[in-house]
């Protein structure tokens, strides 16, 4: 077919630019240190967002937090954050003791959520969120379980899934700590700082714990009253593979992360420069510094968790690769009530899980 006389062939088409996609509009529901930290992640660092609403229980304490988002407006309730018309995403910051209600009522009205853990007070709780979500046909929980997007965590990953290292036989834990505040108990160290580990074993080995034990010994002169510090967890998977977790958090010198992976073919670790062997004194190291807390050593990690929160929320996936789940989040309670019951236990004390919704409950199932 000949071309119309009005429009010849050599005249190219409208190269008009598409329209920019517009920037996830975030309700950010807890504005305290974490919180804080995150509108200003939000607002600065992280493409294709904006926060656009903001809530705390001290409404001024929003208000100030909310004149470093640009355009943000401050709200009274989370229930007004989740329900908003301006939000798409909503990232929940609040104490742990909110967050089953406020996660059920982000899956309730549709809207992806990425929670700061704990996803429940526990297991019981966490458990409905799974449920919650399961019934609702999509993923749409992310849990801030912020060390699977830390580069070191990354590597050593991908090096198990490449098969570099065998079977996984060991993993060896380290969590340290300059100071706590008093009043931190042995049950604060469970679900407070081995909390992480515990999620770890899940991204690292994907497959459940089955037992916990805890083992303590003599204590720092420094740890607050009622606080065993040191403090050895060994939990053993259900393949067999065994984990430690050294607690140690009234160093004080600084924090300090890292993990060992033995395997058949090979071990690798994670969190210590290549090459320095360390002596540590008020922060300082031959040959470096340590991070005072948590916030420098995993701000990247931060950064790259919110990012790849964003970009799911944005091509409809909306739980990014590698992001911790509902069912993380509910395998970590599970395994966290089994360490804090095993404080006062001889021996080890079984994991129990309930079965996972759906069809991939036949792989966790016991």
């Amino acid at each position: 077919m000949n071309a119309p006389q009005d429009t010849p062939p050599s005249t190219p088409q409208s190269t008009a630019p598409a329209a920019a996609p517009q920037d996830i509009r975030v309700g950010v529901i807890g504005v305290g240190r974490m919180g804080a930290d995150h509108v200003e992640r939000l607002s600065r660092r992280t493409k294709g967002a904006r926060v656009s609403v903001v809530s705390d229980y001290l409404r001024e304490t929003a208000e100030t937090v909310a004149q470093a988002a640009p355009g943000a407006r401050v709200v009274d309730t989370p229930e007004e954050v989740i329900a908003a018309d301006d939000v798409d995403a909503v990232l929940i910051a609040s104490p742990g003791q909110f967050h089953r209600e406020q996660v059920l009522a982000c899956i309730a009205a549709g809207k992806p959520v990425l929670c700061e853990k704990p996803l429940a007070m526990n297991p019981a709780d966490a458990y409905d969120l799974v449920r919650a979500e399961h019934e609702s046909g999509r993923a749409s929980v992310s849990l801030g379980f912020m060390r699977r997007f830390d580069t070191g965590y990354g590597e050593l990953k991908d090096a198990l899934e490449a098969g570099e290292l065998g079977t996984p036989l060991l993993l060896n834990c380290k969590h340290r700590n300059a100071d706590v505040l008093p009043g931190f108990t042995n049950v604060h160290m469970v679900y407070d700082s081995a909390v992480h580990e515990i999620d770890a074993i899940s991204f690292f080995l994907e497959e459940p714990v089955v037992s916990v034990q805890t083992i303590t010994g003599r204590s720092t002169e420094h740890a607050p009253e009622g606080l065993s510090d040191p403090m050895l967890l060994l939990l053993r998977t259900a393949s067999g593979t065994l984990v430690t977790d050294e607690l140690y958090v009234s160093t004080r010198s600084g924090y300090e992360v890292r993990t060992e992976l033995v395997g058949s073919k090979g071990a690798a670790t994670i969190g210590q420069e290549t090459g320095l062997v360390t002596t540590q004194q008020a922060g300082r190291r031959w040959g470096g510094t340590v991070p005072a807390d948590f916030r420098p050593r995993f701000a990247a990690a931060y950064d790259a968790e919110v990012q790849a929160w964003i970009a799911a929320v944005a091509d409809g996936s909306l739980v990014a690769p590698r992001s911790a789940t509902a069912w993380d989040g509910y395998v970590a309670a599970a395994v966290c009530e089994a360490a804090e019951q095993s404080l006062t236990a001889d021996g080890a004390v079984e994991v129990s899980l309930l079965q996972r919704p759906g069809p991939e409950g036949a792989r966790d199932e016991r």
